[in-house]
């Protein structure tokens, strides 16, 4: 939770490689694992400001609708090209988050767009690591609606959740800063990743001998992630995002090869 990726991320990749499990499995357990994670330290993120229900919600509804039809298609697909198309969309993400800007707010003379005024995507925030308050808004809210509207497919086909590329988008693309990109990011999740769930759990790839445990274990950790988050300091929280992803990536792709 600490790095906004949610569970799934690592977990499919992970688990996939290491544990003899089919991954269709493992796809449906780690988005009920993203889904916990993001539910369990939704309240915390909430009370402190670090999430928008204003900046997650309407994002949320198209990435729901895609990541249905994105868990549809995952489970016709054969594994392999599931896995080998994973690894590279995750190393391409964080080659994208390393050469991206490092800072942690956006820009002082970009303008809301009128997309972003008219949903009221803008607020204020106190940042304890920083001793004093926030004050964000987002810009080019349609390339982020296209933008969601592919991570909803992507995140429903590998299982993998959304918040590997909710935080990019966010942060990179819609300009809201860091920290606050990270905490919204656990929203988000906690809607796209139920729609995709109910397909795999109408399949019948849902094996309680992977999620109960995993569940307890991620729940734990979002909570902690949570309360670190508002005093952790964001090169850390980005140097942390950037390791994990590379991490994830590698191993899928030595997956996909058989290695």
């Amino acid at each position: 939770m600490l790095t906004g990726l949610g569970g799934g991320t690592l977990f499919v990749p992970i688990v996939g490689a290491f544990f003899p499990f089919h991954l269709d499995f493992v796809r449906g357990a780690g988005l009920l694992l993203a889904l916990s994670g993001a539910l369990s330290a939704g309240p915390s993120l909430m009370r402190g400001g670090f999430a928008s229900l204003q900046l997650a919600l309407p994002l949320a509804v198209i990435a729901s609708v895609t990541s249905i039809a994105g868990a549809l298609m995952g489970l016709a697909l054969p594994t392999r090209i599931i896995e080998t198309a994973l690894g590279l969309i995750i190393f391409a993400l964080a080659i994208f988050m390393w050469r991206g800007n490092k800072g942690e707010h956006r820009p002082a003379a970009v303008a809301a767009d009128p997309w972003a005024a008219a949903l009221r995507m803008n607020g204020v925030y106190h940042d304890p690591s920083v001793g004093h308050a926030v004050t964000w808004q987002v810009h080019r809210t349609g390339p982020a609606f296209a933008a969601f509207a592919a991570i909803g497919l992507i995140a429903g086909m590998f299982g993998i959740g959304a918040g590997w590329a909710n935080v990019s988008v966010f942060h990179l693309l819609m300009g809201a800063p860091l920290k606050l990109s990270v905490g919204t990011s656990g929203l988000l999740l906690s809607v796209v990743d139920t729609s995709a769930a109910w397909v795999y759990l109408h399949r019948g790839a849902v094996l309680p001998l992977i999620v109960v445990p995993s569940i307890i274990g991620v729940m734990l950790g979002a909570k902690i992630g949570a309360r670190l988050l508002p005093v952790a300091p964001t090169g850390v929280i980005r140097a942390a995002v950037i390791i994990l992803l590379f991490f994830a990536s590698a191993r899928t792709l030595l997956r996909s090869f058989g290695i």
